[in-house]
């Protein structure tokens, strides 16, 4: 979706920084944390509507920009997430082009991306309110698709809300999509989506779902659901209202696969992307609660055809796993290292998994070295994983791809070190890069 630039037809380059656009890029300068975590971000305008663990630091854009030899114009982020990147160039004054494959994610990307009429906001979010009083959604029908354990009884004793919770989520949920306007509409379910953990018997992290201390004994009750709608959604409002002049209000967002999209997009001075790491994680998974409350899922083989869209950087889906090694040594002896160990690993699939993840990340490489622009340069923040203490040395594997795929330089430097999982000691030996491609 391409959204003109209609409020200033001036160029970044020919103009000052607007006050709003100094003040929000202010909020991160000066940190020091890893520029490929959010962490110090997280309460910036925008940043702090949905918390994204696996975001980088708005910092990161900057830097990379900065590094060019002429100023950008244009960039691209394969895997939008939360619109780090894309958020961060409108502010610089650099038309992104962002692709998402997740649904909700694509619409928190649109969200931060848009400008609104606050008056009608407003009074969209007004008349949500009152709509979803009146309405008396069944969970058992809006949700009949979805896993069990979304709403009590749940399975064996367990559910992540109660029914009556659940279907006050469902209340204002139907009412966004009776009464909105679709742009509204999209920054109003954005709001329900980011209150949706807090509001549930779960919490999560980057490895899944797991059930709160005592939770049978802290349940939440309808009137917790209104609060947290509310109190979020005056939050967001006030960023709209204090930081909509931005140096530019141009983006393209493509949903969808990016392994097939990168194709779509226009040419671009720099491209910056934290793909998935081949460490097994699900992460469409994380996002179960919103894909499913929020009406983005409504059967299995919804969920299915979502997960067919993402990178092939986990095993907990049957897919086709290429054992193609490409043109990279080091992922050839690491494959087969693998392959000996095969029958201690915890899933017999994950060499030919690292393989495919890595036939995947061939794609992308080769199809970003296809956007960029003359002089134009790639950034990536990668990260190794570790089987039955077998190293997949990411850093490395990616820079000997994006030399067989015509890039002439692929330097790398250290972010910073990663804990491997608890099955493999979890201890800080793991390490996360910056790859430059140029």
């Amino acid at each position: 979706m391409i959204r003109p630039n209609t409020e200033n037809p001036t160029s970044g380059a020919d103009r000052k920084d607007s006050p709003e656009s100094t003040s929000w890029l202010a909020g991160i300068s000066g940190s020091t944390s890893p520029i490929s975590t959010n962490e110090a971000a997280l309460q910036l305008p925008f940043q702090r509507w949905f918390k994204f663990k696996e975001a980088f630091s708005p910092q990161f854009i900057v830097e990379c920009a900065a590094s060019l030899t002429k100023k950008p114009r244009t960039c691209l982020d394969p895997f939008g997430g939360s619109g780090t990147s894309a958020l961060t160039a409108q502010f610089l004054g650099i038309r992104p082009t962002t692709i998402e494959v997740n649904p909700f994610l694509s619409d928190l990307i649109e969200a931060k991306l848009l400008t609104y009429d606050k008056k009608s906001l407003l009074s969209d979010y007004e008349k949500v309110l009152k709509l979803s009083g009146e309405l008396r959604p069944s969970a058992s029908a809006l949700l009949k698709g979805g896993p069990q354990t979304l709403f009590s009884p749940g399975v064996n004793g367990r559910w992540i809300y109660s029914r009556a919770v659940a279907c006050r989520i469902l209340a204002l949920r139907e009412a966004i999509n009776l009464t909105a306007t679709e742009n509204n509409g999209r920054v109003l379910k954005v709001v329900l989506g980011s209150t949706l953990v807090g509001l549930s018997n779960v919490i999560v992290n980057g490895k899944g779902r797991k059930y709160r201390t005592n939770w049978k004994k802290r349940q939440k009750e309808p009137l917790n659901v209104d609060s947290a709608f509310r109190d979020l959604f005056f939050d967001v409002y006030r960023d709209i209202c204090l930081h909509s002049n931005r140096e530019t209000r141009e983006f393209t967002l493509l949903r969808g696969d990016s392994r097939t999209l990168i194709d779509s997009a226009e040419p671009v001075d720099f491209a910056v992307l934290s793909p998935p790491y081949p460490n097994s994680f699900d992460y469409t998974d994380i996002y179960n609660i919103e894909l499913w409350m929020l009406g983005y899922l409504g059967s299995r083989p919804d969920n299915q055809r979502l997960r067919e869209e993402t990178l092939r950087s986990h095993v907990q889906i049957h897919r086709e796993f290429s054992t193609n090694t490409l043109e990279s040594e080091v992922l050839t002896h690491t494959y087969k290292k693998l392959c000996r160990a095969r029958k201690k690993l915890w899933n017999p699939h994950i060499p030919e998994m690292v393989c495919a993840y890595f036939n995947d990340m061939k794609t992308i490489i080769s199809k970003i070295r296809g956007r960029l622009t003359k002089g134009g340069k790639a950034f990536l923040a990668v990260g190794n994983s570790k089987y039955e203490g077998i190293i997949v040395d990411t850093e490395t594997i990616l820079k000997d791809i994006a030399l067989s795929e015509g890039f002439d330089r692929a330097l790398s430097r250290p972010i910073r070190s990663m804990r491997s999982s608890a099955q493999q000691g979890g201890r800080h030996e793991l390490t996360e890069s910056l790859v430059t491609l140029g």
